[in-house]
């Protein structure tokens, strides 16, 4: 595996467990999320945060927790790392209601729009919070 996809499981990991609840389920290992990491294609970071934050508008009128965005300082090649609570089909509907609403692309459009701005990115689908201890009784059962 290459250097960069272990170090983005790793941190894909760590950062799982220090991610915010969005689930009021009393399990909390039930909580899925999407991990992502995003090169941003050089010299439109801006145009790249505006459109995360006109998804994150989309997401607060549909009821959706917003995606929780880290800013890379030093290190690897990454510009931002994303997480998120996984949506349903009933909230991916009213989210494209909203966005259509509003005047944002969706579907196919939407994704050509997105890859406009990045140059590179990869998702992880993620379940937790929880700790080692958690996962090692899991385990070990």
């Amino acid at each position: 595996m290459s250097r960069l996809r272990r170090l983005a499981l790793i941190l894909a990991a760590a950062l799982t467990v220090a991610a915010p609840r969005w689930v009021d389920k009393p399990d909390k290992k039930d909580a899925r999320a999407r991990i992502t990491l995003y090169r941003v294609v050089p010299g439109k970071h801006l145009d790249f945060l505006k459109w995360m934050a006109a998804q994150d508008e989309v997401a607060r009128q549909a009821g959706v927790p917003t995606v929780q965005l880290y800013a890379h300082l030093d290190g690897d090649a990454w510009d931002f790392l994303g997480i998120a609570p996984e949506t349903t089909p009933e909230q991916d509907k009213k989210l494209d209601e909203i966005a259509a609403a509003k005047g944002l692309k969706i579907g196919v459009a939407a994704a050509f729009e997105f890859r406009e701005l990045v140059a590179w990115h990869t998702d992880t689908r993620s379940a937790g919070p929880t700790s080692a201890a958690e996962l090692l009784a899991m385990a070990t059962k």
